[in-house]
């Protein structure tokens, strides 16, 4: 194949030839794949030095961290040591919060998952009077500001009793959670077969079993992404912890402020209360991560 003069072409892997590109372009197509990955693995190394920076203070003495950076353990690694978290088992304050923030932030997520799925089918398919307007109204909620419904939730939980308890926090990361739930449940199984459907009603399967049965199995990735979205809100909420919460029922983010500002110099609890604080969502993460991505890009690819 000939060329007119001026252009250059370049022979694909099946033998045809591209005109046009010229010597830049054909190098960076061929170092593009490499340089990504490069800027990837440097990105990720970034965002993961607050990380091993919080790792390694958390253990350190207070006298090393007043004395040097984190970054001096690799040239002394005799600084290491578990002290810190001796410490930190030994503050019931600590740990007390962090038993806190297990039963807020799992009763919320379950219920978010639980009911989400329910109204999320019964939207998709179930046939009731409004059912389309209902859904507007939900989705609706979606642009309700959280800070807009601390003072008049606070107020009402007030007169029935439930403020200051692990109860009432829970019912308000539920409520803010649902809406979110339904609108992604709703049209995740919404994209399911109808026959598939209408083949397991022949066989006998009502609207229970078949929700159990055929909904929940193939909405697994939709339902792992709402749970990990859920969780890890709940866990590192702060705001409605702090205006909802008193000293029995804190979770752990509001401890570890609370210990800032009655001792600001204990950094030997902080740093391993921080990093244990954040490592348990980030363990969530990455223990689901498979079906947090597929469950983000269901629907992407037809």
């Amino acid at each position: 194949m000939t060329a007119t003069a001026g252009s250059t072409v370049k022979a694909d892997p099946a033998g045809t030839v591209k005109a046009g590109q010229s010597v830049a372009s054909r190098i960076t197509e061929r170092l593009g794949g490499g340089l990504v990955r490069v800027v990837l693995i440097v990105v990720g190394l970034f965002w993961l030095v607050p990380t091993i920076g919080l790792l390694i203070s958390s253990l350190r003495t207070p006298q090393d961290m007043s004395a040097s950076g984190w970054w001096t353990v690799f040239t002394e690694p005799s600084q290491l040591t578990v002290d810190s978290y001796q410490r930190l088992l030994e503050n019931s304050d600590i740990t007390h919060s962090l038993v806190n923030t297990v039963l807020i932030t799992v009763p919320a997520t379950v219920l978010v998952v639980v009911v989400g799925a329910l109204a999320g089918y019964a939207f998709a398919w179930m046939e009731f009077p409004g059912r389309d307007w209902w859904f507007l109204g939900v989705v609706s909620l979606l642009v309700v500001p959280v800070q807009v419904a601390l003072i008049p939730i606070a107020e009402l939980f007030g007169r029935i009793g439930l403020f200051g308890t692990i109860l009432g926090v829970i019912l308000f990361h539920t409520g803010f959670g649902l809406p979110f739930a339904v609108f992604l449940l709703r049209n995740f199984f919404a994209e399911i077969p109808r026959e598939l459907l209408e083949a397991a009603r022949l066989d006998g399967a009502g609207e229970l079993r078949l929700f159990a049965r055929v909904v929940m199995p193939l909405g697994g990735p939709a339902i792992a992404s709402l749970g990990i979205f859920q969780f890890l809100w709940v866990w590192n909420d702060m705001l409605v912890a702090l205006v909802f919460t008193k000293s029995g029922t804190q979770p752990i983010t509001v401890a570890l402020q609370t210990q800032v500002r009655q001792f600001g110099n204990n950094i030997d609890v902080l740093a391993p209360g921080a990093f244990i604080s954040m490592v348990i969502p980030l363990a969530v993460f990455f223990a689901f991560q498979r079906q947090f991505v597929s469950g983000v890009m269901a629907g992407a690819v037809k």
